[in-house]
C-alpha cells in the first residue's frame, strides 16, 4: 500500500463548468451512498453562474465536499488533473456534474473489485434527458474490455469508473480538451496490461444535455479519430479498422 493513498478511501473528482441546473442533484446522489467512506472533490473550471455558491452552500454542511477554484478556464482535463493531484483515496471514482448515480453505485463496485481483485472497473448506465426523463433504461456493456477491445467500443461511460490506485499506480489525464477520459483508460491498459471489468448493474444515469461537449456526435466522431490517429498513434489501416468498429458499437448502443 502506498502511503499517501488512504485504504478504503474514495476520492470523486467532478469536473463543474456552468452547472448550476444539476450539481446539487449529482452531489446529493454521491452523499446518498451506502458507502459513506468518500470524498468529492468538485474542481470549478470559472463557472460564470452560481455553481460556485450552490457548492459552497452544500460544503458548510459536508466537510467530505470539497472545492478548488480554477484562475483560468481550462477545460475538463486539466479540471481533472486537479482533482487527481489532491486526491487521497485508495480509489478514484468520477462523477460528471450532470450525472446522477445510484445509492449503491459505490458499495456495489467496491464489493466487486474487493471479492475479484479487479483493479479497473466500470458499470452499465442508463441515458436520461435533461428532465431527468429516462430515455433508455440500460446501456450495457462487454463483461470486460482489454486494450484492443476498448478500441473497438470505447463505451466505458467516466461517470461509471472506479480505478484502485494501489494497482494501477497513480495517473493523469492527457491534456486534451474532448476525450480525455478514453484516452486514460487506453493509456492506463496500453502501458499496464490491466483489463478493465464491467459490473452488470445499471448504477449511474448518464444525462443527455443538447449542446454539450458529449452530445455532439460528429464532435465525438473526429474526437475518436483523432484519440487514434494523434494520441494512440495507430498506423493508417489499423486505426480505420478500429474506427468501423467504434462507429457500428455506437450505433447499436443508440437502437
Amino acid at each position: 500500500m502506498q502511503a499517501s493513498f488512504k485504504p478504503g478511501l474514495v476520492s470523486i473528482v467532478t469536473p463543474v463548468y456552468n452547472a448550476e441546473r444539476f450539481i446539487s442533484q449529482t452531489i446529493k446522489a454521491v452523499q446518498a451512498q451506502t458507502y459513506p467512506n468518500w470524498e468529492l472533490i468538485l474542481i470549478n473550471d470559472c463557472s460564470s453562474d452560481q455553481s460556485q455558491v450552490i457548492i459552497e452552500q452544500i460544503q458548510k454542511a459536508d466537510q467530505r465536499v470539497q472545492l478548488i477554484n480554477l484562475e483560468q478556464n481550462s477545460g475538463a482535463a486539466v479540471a481533472r488533473n486537479t482533482g487527481l493531484e489532491a486526491a487521497k483515496g485508495q480509489y478514484i471514482a468520477f462523477v460528471d456534474s450532470d450525472d446522477v448515480w445510484q445509492p449503491t453505485k459505490l458499495m456495489d463496485q467496491l464489493a466487486y473489485m474487493q471479492e475479484n481483485g479487479y483493479a479497473f472497473t466500470y458499470t452499465n448506465f442508463a441515458l436520461m434527458d435533461e428532465e431527468g426523463q429516462i430515455l433508455k433504461p440500460a446501456v450495457k456493456l462487454p463483461a470486460e474490455l482489454n486494450y484492443s477491445g476498448l478500441l473497438k467500443n470505447t463505451a466505458i461511460a467516466c461517470s461509471t469508473v472506479v480505478i484502485d490506485r494501489t494497482l494501477v499506480g497513480d495517473f493523469r489525464m492527457p491534456l486534451v480538451r474532448k476525450g480525455q477520459d478514453t484516452a486514460t483508460w487506453l493509456k492506463i491498459m496500453r502501458e499496464t496490461g490491466i483489463v478493465a471489468h464491467g459490473l452488470d448493474k445499471v448504477l449511474n444515469h448518464y444525462r443527455q444535455v443538447s449542446g454539450s461537449i458529449s452530445s455532439n456526435k460528429w464532435g465525438a466522431l473526429k474526437r475518436t479519430w483523432h484519440t487514434y490517429r494523434r494520441l494512440e498513434k495507430l498506423p493508417l489501416l489499423k486505426a480505420i479498422y478500429y474506427f468501423g468498429h467504434y462507429v457500428l458499437q455506437a450505433i447499436l448502443r443508440r437502437t
